[in-house]
């Protein structure tokens, strides 16, 4: 019997059936994504620059869920897209700041609409009611775990 079988899945424990249905939501999401010519990293580092203002990388990493040297990959990548635009802060010069670009925003909207559209079917798959309770699930289980 492999894991995935529903017999098999109700018998994992806890950090196991988190794990698959991690793999399979942020699957879905990928693929949705990869038809728009992205990835997953750059549409959450788009996803926190969309707000216009200048963040440094430190907050982008958090936002993003990367590494400082993952996320470094990530933003050289898209500077060389035109994605994203890296500036020296005028309060403090020691420290750079990232920008959507033009091109960034336009990308962010597009992509955005992939993944919503993705997240609709799965919350279709799940339902309404259920993928509700999982969120909220999920954030008392954050908070209380740190």
């Amino acid at each position: 019997m492999t894991t995935t079988t529903p017999a098999a899945v109700a018998d994992l424990d806890l950090a196991r059936a988190l794990t698959l249905v991690e793999r399979s939501v942020v699957g879905r999401i990928v693929e949705a994504l990869k038809e728009e010519g992205a990835t997953l990293e750059e549409w959450r580092v788009l996803s926190y620059l969309g707000d216009g203002v200048g963040h440094p990388m430190t907050e982008i990493a958090e936002f993003a869920l990367l590494s400082a040297p993952t996320l470094t990959k990530v933003v050289d990548r898209m500077v060389s897209l035109n994605l994203v635009l890296r500036r020296v802060d005028d309060a403090d010069r020691r420290r750079v700041l990232v920008f959507a670009s033009e091109r960034g925003n336009e990308a962010l909207t597009r992509w955005t609409a992939a993944v919503e559209r993705e997240q609709e079917n799965i919350t279709t798959a799940l339902g309404t009611e259920e993928v509700a309770l999982l969120r909220t699930l999920l954030q008392t289980a954050s908070r209380r775990l740190g």
